[in-house]
């Protein structure tokens, strides 16, 4: 295969880092890059990544040598699809431009296969949506909005597998494209600035996506917005949104697969397209990454998408809780008693704790389907962050079975997450003396209780629970840190992955 760049795996051994199995080089190649992995002292350890230029016995312009072992010593040297993808990422975002790049990567079965294509194409992912186009010689630049860059600094990607012709083979690899689009929509989502995605605009957004989608027949679009949010009872996300000029929406997406569906989950998203905080306003600095406040909208509309482009036998909704926290002249204030969906009163004590009264009433619409399972995402405490760091989500669930399914999923997903615990005696932090609830408790455990609240509204229409999972993505979702493997700063669209992954193993069983 014809390609400018060549992508290669390295690995640690005895003498410091050989190049991993599957690249195929005849000796001339592989003596020249072994001597070379040597004088660059590589280590074959994720994000170890080095390019050599001009190989002998190499047709590509550039070899790019990336490490497939875990990044750390104590976790040992075993190549797995995880690692395959932080490589084949790490590696992407280390090219600058390319007609085409070819990765040669121990790609011995579907999963890693899969994991390789993941990796590039998110590695090589760039929001350029904002970017003025450079103008043509001697053109005038165009006045008004910025006009859109190149779309990718990488025009193909191609991938060396010994069963390229195989039914399997080709149909991993399709899965492997539609999950890295839905994950890179959901970054664009996430990247996007306020000004331009609000609760309207983002509604527009989604319903544009799924019209170009080769799955569109399969999806149903319901849009509430301000006087049917009010008309449902929503009080929640009708009280959040109220100080904005912008008015909050739900929107809600069905799939149905052909057929007889093998199971329903219903994934409910945080869209807070920009939290001030509210009349409880937040710190400058602490504003600057608030655009990233609907990422577990946006990983919600892409999940949906994508399991209906991957035609999985099982029915996915997606909720998404859509509103702008704005200090405004009618905003909400501290006190506050509203009526949320569920028929709940709800006493609010920080503005700035908004994410999940626009989750209980996304739980509330979701459950009266009743679904197998209900799953919320959210970008939802700094207390998580706290406690897991910015790289592990958070999860949470009413049952224990339904918590490990969802914590199995993120695992084959490659996304970190951590369980934590629902402590019944925490509950009493959210008595309130004039209402059912009040929405907040102290600073101690405060994911914990922001957990606690969420679960109150994770059931049926006549109050009966349902299995349900919290994940609090305030960590990953957004990333302001160095890039690592194939995650690029600004939005990862983290749970993508973990969300699909559930729906397809829903189906599977």
């Amino acid at each position: 295969m014809d390609a400018d760049v060549l992508v290669l795996g390295v690995v640690p051994d005895e003498t410091g880092a050989a190049l991993a199995a599957g690249q195929g080089l005849p000796r001339k190649a592989a003596t020249h890059l072994t001597e070379v992995l040597g004088a660059l002292e590589a280590s074959g350890r994720l994000d170890d990544v080095h390019t050599v230029a001009l190989v002998p016995g190499v047709n590509a312009r550039k070899v790019v040598l990336t490490g497939l072992a875990p990044k750390h010593k104590r976790e040992g040297t075993t190549v797995s699809p995880d690692t395959i993808r932080a490589g084949a990422g790490a590696a992407l975002r280390a090219v600058t431009s390319a007609d085409a790049v070819l990765l040669a990567l121990p790609t011995g079965d579907a999963a890693r296969l899969a994991a390789a294509i993941e990796g590039a194409l998110l590695g090589s992912y760039a929001y350029t949506a904002q970017k003025s186009a450079k103008p043509e010689s001697g053109a005038k630049p165009k006045r008004g909005r910025a006009q859109a860059a190149d779309p990718g600094k990488v025009a193909k990607i191609l991938v060396h597998a010994a069963d390229a012709g195989d039914k399997d083979a080709k149909d991993t690899v399709t899965r492997a494209e539609t999950l890295a689009a839905a994950t890179a929509y959901a970054r664009d989502l996430v990247n996007c600035p306020p000004n331009l995605l609000y609760p309207q605009s983002f509604v527009d957004s989604v319903t544009a996506r799924v019209g170009a989608s080769k799955a569109k027949a399969r999806i149903q679009i319901v849009v509430h917005d301000e006087e049917q949010l009010a008309g449902l009872g929503c009080g929640g996300i009708v009280g959040v949104g109220q100080g904005s000029s912008r008015p909050p929406r739900i929107m809600e997406l069905h799939y149905k697969p052909r057929g007889k569906a093998a199971g329903s989950l219903a994934y409910i998203g945080k869209g807070i397209t920009f939290d001030t905080g509210g009349v409880c306003l937040k710190p400058p600095a602490s504003m600057l990454t608030m655009k990233c406040d609907m990422a577990g909208a946006a990983a919600v509309a892409a999940s949906v998408i994508a399991a209906a482009e991957m035609g999985l036998p099982v029915a996915v909704s997606g909720y998404l809780c859509l509103a702008e926290n704005m200090p405004g002249g009618n905003a909400q204030r501290p006190g506050d008693i509203v009526t949320m969906r569920s028929g709940t009163t709800v006493e609010i004590i920080d503005t700035d704790a908004e994410g999940r009264m626009v989750l209980a009433d996304g739980l509330a619409l979701a459950g009266e389907k009743q679904p197998d399972a209900l799953v919320d995402v959210a970008t939802l405490t700094g207390a998580c962050m706290i406690a897991l760091g910015n790289k592990v989500a958070g999860l949470m669930s009413n049952d224990d079975d339904f918590g490990a399914r969802v914590l199995a999923s993120a695992g084959e997903a490659g996304e970190p997450m951590w369980p934590l615990p629902l402590p019944d005696d925490l509950r009493a932090k959210l008595e309130s003396p004039i209402a059912d609830l009040q929405h907040k408790g102290d600073q101690y455990g405060g994911a914990l209780t922001a957990g606690l609240f969420l679960r109150e509204f994770a059931k049926d229409a006549d109050g009966a629970e349902i299995p349900w999972a919290h994940l609090d993505i305030a960590g990953p979702a957004y990333l302001t840190d160095a890039p690592f493997g194939h995650v690029v700063k600004g939005g990862t669209g983290y749970a993508v992955a973990t969300l699909v992954a559930l729906a397809a193993g829903w189906a599977a069983t």
